[in-house]
């Protein structure tokens, strides 16, 4: 790709996300989401292959719908009340289309088949935007509105894309698209809480993306799209694959490593809210997620190559040290022990 179309889409990307999580207009927030789809897509179909280019016209149909949602939305509240602060969104028909739309752009079920399918279609490193920074903006606007939306319906997205997101990542091969159930799934975990407690969402958020850009800079360092990959990639870089593995386990929840810290404290604020069954459920379908999780694991670092394998074995690869994805690791790992410190910051 054009070294100045590449600096054109991403300085787009970085103005349209700062647009949309810096307005109280509502125009103006669907401004910058317009300037982020429309820069987004450049950096999915750069491969010109058939797939790249179904995922590009895949992504732009839904987020064109959603976004035309979140603009009926806005109109009609400010039809009734008179004004378009993002923050005073009372119409309840307003309140309930702008749900959708922001679902459709989150990708939460059930309008989440157009997810996995764009991710498998793009590069790992669109695809890391595709998970982390682009969910930024929906998910600013989820933040401001939240205390306007249904509560029982928040409730339902949550739970149901949970349970989606880790039953259909139990079948995949391609490590894209079992990330992007597994996007699902960690949404469906901030949508549950978004209402209680906003301030836990957005840390969940953080820690989610943090440790989805460490897999997904891991995967890109060894080159691996799927799981038959990953299986000889062990001989080659061993300590990397180890750090996959911890990165890996981190996201699935489980102590005592980094991603067990936001769904202990989402559990926790459930219980409090008197949610109990919700939290219930969601952690007895948190274990649909640990088992691909397990799986991946079991391919980086456990399983030695076998013998009668079909795949060309590379002969040398990129060995250099990659500062940003070390320290990813480090943090992805490491920040349990610093719970209280979160908690009072909350």
């Amino acid at each position: 790709m054009n070294p100045h179309a590449k600096l054109v889409c991403t300085s787009s990307l970085i103005v349209g996300t700062t647009i949309t999580i810096s307005s109280n207009h509502w125009i103006l927030a669907w401004t910058g989401l317009e300037i982020n789809t429309l820069a987004i897509i450049p950096l999915i179909s750069k491969s010109h292959h058939p797939r790249a280019t179904e995922a590009a016209i895949k992504y732009f149909l839904t987020q064109s719908t959603a976004s035309a949602l979140i603009l009926f939305s806005s109109m009609t509240n400010a039809w009734v009340t008179g004004q378009w602060d993002i923050t005073q969104l009372n119409h309840p028909t307003s309140c309930l289309v702008l749900t959708m739309a922001i679902a459709i752009k989150l990708g939460l079920v059930p309008f989440h088949f157009w997810f996995p399918e764009v991710l498998q279609g793009s590069p790992l490193t669109t695809a890391l935007l595709l998970s982390t920074l682009m969910k930024l903006p929906p998910i600013t606007l989820l933040l401001l509105t939240s205390q306007s939306l249904n509560p029982t319906l928040l409730t339902f997205l949550a739970i149901s894309s949970t349970l989606i997101g880790g039953w259909m990542g139990l079948n995949q091969t391609q490590t894209r698209k079992i990330l992007a159930f597994s996007s699902i799934s960690h949404l469906g975990w901030m949508v549950a809480v978004i209402i209680y407690s906003p301030q836990l969402t957005t840390l969940t958020f953080i820690l989610y993306a943090m440790m989805t850009t460490t897999v997904f800079l891991s995967l890109a360092k060894i080159k691996v799209l799927k799981l038959s990959t990953m299986l000889i990639s062990w001989t080659k870089t061993p300590m990397l694959n180890s750090t996959i593995m911890l990165t890996l386990l981190s996201l699935a929840g489980l102590p005592p490593l980094t991603g067990f810290l936001p769904k202990w404290l989402i559990i926790q604020e459930l219980t409090k809210q008197e949610m109990t069954l919700t939290a219930t459920i969601l952690t007895m379908l948190s274990l649909l997620g640990l088992f691909f999780y397990l799986r991946l694991a079991y391919h980086s670092t456990i399983t030695l190559p076998p013998n009668s394998s079909n795949h060309m074995k590379l002969w040398r690869t990129d060995k250099t040290p990659s500062t940003p994805t070390a320290i990813l690791t480090a943090l992805s790992a490491s920040l349990l022990p610093l719970t209280p410190l979160m908690i009072t910051m909350l």
